[in-house]
């Protein structure tokens, strides 16, 4: 598989932060992307947007680090929404029922409100 590299950025204002994720998340990247999610949180404590619009592959073992950033994040008083999944993505999370334990959205806006 020729792999994207993974890259991770946040932006945002007020009481919104969105991480950009871009790439594939796998058993090689994910410790990658744990690592620097949870510099991430350390930073900063409210309403997280994880935008995956860029990510086109994701096995288990991104779907666990999403996990563990949604329970860190809550446990600190904050939230975590997933947006823009790609299908390939989304059928992930769909399959193994984390789209009843997360909130995911179609887009940035509807992500801000939910």
């Amino acid at each position: 598989m020729n792999e994207t590299p993974l890259r991770i950025r946040m932006t945002g204002e007020g009481d919104t932060r969105v991480i950009e994720v871009t790439g594939e998340v796998d058993l090689n990247s994910s410790p990658q992307l744990r690592g620097k999610m949870l510099e991430l949180i350390e930073q900063y404590k409210g309403r997280l947007v994880v935008d995956l619009a860029g990510v086109n592959y994701m096995d288990s073992s991104g779907v666990g680090t999403m996990v563990e950033l949604k329970r860190r994040v809550e446990r600190q008083g904050g939230s975590v929404v997933l947006a823009r999944l790609q299908p390939r993505v989304r059928s992930v999370f769909e399959i193994t029922q984390l789209d009843k334990f997360f909130t995911i959205v179609d887009d940035l806006d509807e992500a801000r409100r939910a």
